[in-house]
């Protein structure tokens, strides 16, 4: 088996984690009188295209950035790395945050051009969790195949931060999760 084969079977081993967990868990974000007609979510299909090295720039002293949540609230989050890549040719920039200094992953939340139409209009997310530190000039991994609808894709009893103007990508991502509009 390949690395990509091996990658693309771990991808739909998680997706099918998850989709069990909306269907069955007490903390589901699904209402209950809604699972009964629960099929599992809706997903582009594994790419390794989406997959993609980005260089690392740490912010020594992040700046703080306000975003607004599904509920009219704004919260605070941290700008604490910015992540340049290359996509279809062309270069981008996406930044991680952090509500509290000790939080163990990096939020990527971000809106593309599929947003609202193939996926939920108030953005996804990814997260990245690293087993250090980043540097400056560090390569990481970004799978876009796993970004994923928030919770407040499923029930407005949520509260998510939409992502800021500043991770707004000028291009279609085909790959994550979908979620198309009613």
């Amino acid at each position: 088996m390949s690395d990509t084969d091996d990658w693309a079977e771990r991808l739909r081993a998680n997706r099918a984690e998850k989709d069990e967990f909306l269907d069955e868990h007490p903390q589901s974000p699904i209402p209950p009188e809604d699972r009964d007609g629960f099929d599992g979510l809706e997903y582009f299909d594994p790419d390794p295209e989406y997959r993609v090295d980005a260089t690392v720039t740490v912010h020594d002293q992040p700046d703080p950035v306000e975003m607004e949540t599904s509920d009219g609230r704004t919260v605070r989050y941290e700008r604490v790395v910015t992540f340049a890549f290359d996509l279809g040719g062309e270069s981008f920039d996406l930044h991680g945050y952090k509500q509290e200094p000790g939080d163990e992953a990096i939020f990527v939340p971000f809106r593309d051009k599929t947003t609202g139409q193939q996926t939920y209009d108030g953005g996804r997310y990814m997260e990245l969790e690293t087993e250090r530190d980043l540097e400056d000039g560090d390569e990481v991994t970004i799978d876009f195949n796993l970004a994923y609808s928030p919770f407040c894709a499923f029930s407005d009893t949520f509260s998510c931060p939409y992502p800021p103007e500043e991770n707004w990508l000028e291009t279609t991502v085909e790959a994550g999760e979908r979620h198309e509009q009613n």
